[in-house]
């Protein structure tokens, strides 16, 4: 792989990692309403799934997710459900005048990262679009007569390094804030477009062709 090709590759995946969107808002929402330790655990959660489909990709096998409707139709809405689920239960708990997951402040610690994580995990891994991304870009950059394995990882890790430094970023902005919302009205507020924008992206996951 040349260095330009190399080059190119970051500032692809560089610009997808700083697009607003999904992570973006559970990553901000974690780390302002719950704590530190749960918003790295949905960011490592996010990136494993990243690497996951960095190897899957570069195995070939999210080609079967490419090429078969049933499969990936089967993930698309199973992840639109995981998503209409969690962002309805973030808005449900606003209009029981509680923020959503409140409990009691010790389970910050390492539970609250293990959910974290899972959450991030299946946020990503349960969005058939990244696979088929991770498809159609990641054999572009891997050279002729190159491992597929190999150098997709390679990939993948760079694209995980990136998310990585932006999450760094978004955590330390939104510790910023926390003093901002450390008021409960203002906590549910960012609850409700929190969940509004899981919401949406379930049903847009779900209603959008491939």
């Amino acid at each position: 792989m040349t260095i330009g090709a190399l080059w190119s590759f970051v500032v692809v995946v560089g610009l997808l990692t700083m697009t607003p969107g999904l992570d973006t808002a559970l990553i901000l929402r974690t780390a302002t309403v719950r704590s530190t330790r749960q918003a790295w655990g949905v960011v490592l959660g996010i990136q494993t799934g990243t690497l996951v489909w960095g190897v899957l990709a570069s195995a070939g096998i999210t080609a079967l997710l490419t090429a078969s409707h049933v499969a990936y139709d089967v993930v698309r809405w199973t992840g639109a459900g995981y998503l209409v689920w969690m962002g309805a239960r973030m808005l449900w708990a606003t209009w029981r005048g509680e923020t959503a997951g409140d409990h009691d402040p010790r389970m910050a610690s390492a539970a609250g990262f293990r959910a974290g994580w899972r959450r991030g995990l299946f946020t990503n891994l349960l969005n058939p679009k990244v696979g088929a991304f991770y498809m159609a870009l990641l054999p572009q950059f891997i050279p002729a007569g190159a491992t597929p394995l190999l150098y997709g990882v390679l990939l993948a890790g760079v694209h995980v390094a990136l998310g990585l430094l932006w999450s760094t970023a978004l955590v330390a902005t939104a510790r910023r804030l926390r003093g901002l919302l450390s008021h409960p009205r203002a906590r549910r507020v960012l609850d409700r477009v929190t969940g509004v924008v899981i919401v949406a992206f379930g049903i847009r996951l779900a209603t959008e062709a491939r």
